[in-house]
């Protein structure tokens, strides 16, 4: 992924990222086919610093690109939930953080401290407890491959 300067900046990426794949998760399409007109739309609305657009199009590009490593491992890892039970946001959080713990250089402890905030700031009260018990049993899986 391309360079980010600020901590804040990724996180800015990492919320515009998101609301990316919430816009694909909602669409008529789903996120399995998303709309380049939707993508372009979406860019128009949401006018970002270009380093921003970058980090944020290649976490979601990475995170498209390998949901079928993702999705069995968050099954695995979220003991008793369906990822078709769990909240849109709750599960793209999740599944972008686990992009990020298999495929970038970002420390896990960041990795798993952003998507906590993420769920604060776009998901309910109890969602960043159960990010964080999700995505710990990953880390954990991880470590054991």
């Amino acid at each position: 992924m391309t360079a980010v300067k600020s901590g804040t900046e990724r996180h800015r990426g990492r919320e515009v990222a998101l609301q990316l794949l919430y816009q694909w998760e909602i669409g008529q399409r789903g996120i399995s086919d998303p709309d380049p007109d939707e993508t372009e739309l979406f860019w128009k609305v949401h006018q970002v610093p270009n380093s921003r657009k970058v980090f944020a199009s290649a976490l979601v590009k990475g995170t498209l690109g390998h949901l079928k490593m993702i999705d069995p491992l968050l099954e695995e890892s979220a003991e008793n939930w369906r990822l078709e039970r769990m909240a849109v946001v709750d599960r793209l959080i999740m599944r972008m953080a686990v992009y990020e713990l298999v495929y970038t250089e970002t420390p896990q402890a960041v990795i798993i401290d952003e998507a906590i905030e993420l769920a604060k700031t776009f998901s309910g009260d109890e969602a960043g407890s159960f990010i964080n018990g999700v995505l710990d049993r990953v880390r954990r899986q991880l470590g054991n491959r």
